[in-house]
This record gives C-alpha cells, sequence and structure tokens, in this order.
C-alpha cells in the first residue's frame, strides 16, 4: 500500500473506501462511458469532451448544474501508474465565467492513489495547492463537500456496476 498523504496548510487530502475491486475502480476514473456516470455533486451531470489518458495528455470535463450552469475544467496528466496512482493538474477552464464566485484557485495539481483492500479499495485524494489563500478560495467554494457528494455518487454506480455483473 501506498504512504497515505497528509494534509497541510496547502493540501487537502479525502479518503474513501469502495466496496469494489481496485480494477473498477480504476476504470471508473479512467474510462469516460464510466467518469459520465458518476463524476460530479448530486444533482450534475459531467460531459467528458477530451480524455487522453496518457502522461501529458490532456482532459476536459464539464460538469452542469441542476440550474444549467457549466463548469468547465481541465487538466494534464503528469503521472500514472496502472491500477495505482493518477496525478494531474486541474484548473477551471478559461471559459469558466461565474463572477459570484470571485477569483478561482489555480494552479492545483491532484494526486490519486488507489490502494486494494481485499475486495474494496481505498481511494486517497490529494489536491496540491501553489498557496494557503488557493486552498482557501477552493474550500470556500465547497471542493471537500462536492467530492464527498461525487464519491457517494460513485459509490452508487460501482455498486449497480457489480450487481449488474451477476
Amino acid at each position: 500500500m501506498a504512504d497515505l498523504p497528509q494534509a497541510s496548510e496547502t493540501t487537502l487530502v479525502l479518503t474513501r473506501v469502495f466496496k469494489a475491486p481496485r480494477e473498477l475502480v480504476w476504470k471508473a476514473f479512467t474510462e469516460a462511458e464510466h467518469l459520465e456516470k458518476w463524476w460530479g455533486p448530486r444533482g450534475f451531470t459531467t460531459r467528458v469532451e477530451e480524455l487522453d489518458f496518457r502522461v501529458g495528455g490532456k482532459t476536459r470535463y464539464v460538469m452542469t448544474g441542476p440550474d444549467g450552469a457549466e463548469y468547465p475544467v481541465e487538466g494534464v496528466f503528469q503521472e500514472i501508474v496502472p491500477n495505482e496512482r493518477i496525478v494531474s493538474t486541474d484548473e477551471f477552464a478559461e471559459d469558466f465565467h461565474h463572477p459570484e464566485l470571485g477569483e478561482l484557485p489555480e494552479g492545483m495539481v491532484v494526486t490519486f492513489l488507489f490502494d486494494e483492500l481485499d475486495e474494496k479499495t481505498r481511494l486517497t485524494l490529494r489536491i496540491d495547492h501553489p498557496s494557503v489563500e488557493s486552498r482557501k478560495q477552493h474550500e470556500d467554494m465547497g471542493v471537500v463537500a462536492g467530492w464527498h457528494s461525487s464519491f457517494d455518487g460513485l459509490d452508487e454506480y460501482l455498486a449497480s456496476t457489480l450487481e449488474n455483473q451477476t
């Protein structure tokens, strides 16, 4: 198992154990047809516009809120270790326009660690920010609640996928 990253003044760390094999959780994070079924907080839908899953490859997901507002995010994969680790930049896209949110955090790097626990998977999400201010901006936008809501959706999606396989 990987060493678990620690939270700090500039780093958020969230962990969830999923009742699914690591290979399935990995697919849920790395294949568009899976991502679009669970990514984003409850009430949101997600459209994967780009997913070039290789080091140096780009991502672009557009989350659409219940009110129809779109939240495009982009990234570039920095490291991929199959079934173990994904490291990517994570930015709000240039076409993200929601003045009510104020200044947006920039320069974030996300790391997903996938640890096998018998028939379960521990997922650890680490979000590194370039400054304390950036972390605070991100938290003020609801990133922690948003990820927990996304993980709830992933829990349901994985359970449904496993049920359909039997």
